[in-house]
């Protein structure tokens, strides 16, 4: 079944980047840079439920509430020092700021594998192609240091959105910055509700990265899913 496609849209984080340490390990790290003992387990605890605290009062970045995306940033990253027991504000403040800052940094981000192949090949064979991702305004440089950003004809984030995958507007605001009718586009991502999902409820085709031995999620047609990213050209040629 040819899909005739001409747009492909890819979400970032987990899909093309992931973060070389998870975030309670980068945290504890830069904390000790600056003399300070936090748990990397206690702190990934407590940032966890900071994230989902946060998210829930202020979706999207607090986009709509008067928040900055930099601002929400900092109160999670302060609020899940304190929870780990750091009670200096001036300290605090200092990590936050280096933390925010660490988030756009090629050291802490490393490429999935077959990511920068398969997006070559994707433009060597002339697909049009964006980036939809529930992200904050740092995606544009952490995709330049990372050397993918120039893949891209453009970014789309959920902060310059105005909404959030799964809501299907900002796969229509992708659609219209690509040039393309939904049955011409399709959506790479890791998550089946945001990605997987979302995108097909708006008529475009998705496929789902699912590597192997990753625990069953919600059944998907097998020529849906991806085990790595190189197995994609083979779906969509």
């Amino acid at each position: 079944a040819m899909l005739r496609l001409r747009l492909l849209t890819w979400d970032v984080k987990d899909t093309l980047l992931r973060l070389r340490q998870p975030v309670g390990q980068g945290y504890a790290a830069e904390a000790r840079a600056q003399g300070l003992q936090v748990q990397p387990e206690a702190l990934g605890r407590s940032f966890r439920e900071v994230y989902g605290a946060q998210s829930r009062h202020f979706p999207n970045y607090g986009h709509g509430q008067g928040l900055s995306s930099r601002q929400w940033w900092l109160d999670v990253i302060k609020q899940s020092f304190r929870l780990s027991g750091v009670q200096d504000e001036a300290a605090l403040t200092k990590l936050a700021e280096k933390l925010y800052r660490d988030y756009c940094s090629p050291h802490t981000w490393e490429m999935l594998p077959g990511a920068a192949e398969t997006l070559s090949r994707c433009r060597q064979l002339g697909f049009r192609m964006g980036v939809v991702s529930n992200f904050d305004s740092r995606l544009e440089a952490i995709l330049s240091q990372c050397n993918l950003r120039h893949h891209f004809e453009f970014v789309l984030t959920s902060e310059a959105a105005g909404f959030a995958k799964p809501d299907g507007r900002i796969f229509e605001q992708a659609l219209r910055l690509g040039g393309a009718r939904p049955e011409q586009a399709a959506h790479i991502g890791d998550d089946y509700s945001r990605d997987y999902r979302a995108a097909r409820a708006v008529g475009m085709h998705s496929f789902l990265l699912r590597p192997a031995g990753q625990g069953q999620g919600p059944e998907v047609p097998p020529e849906h899913v991806l085990p790595t990213l190189s197995h994609l050209l083979a779906r969509i040629k």
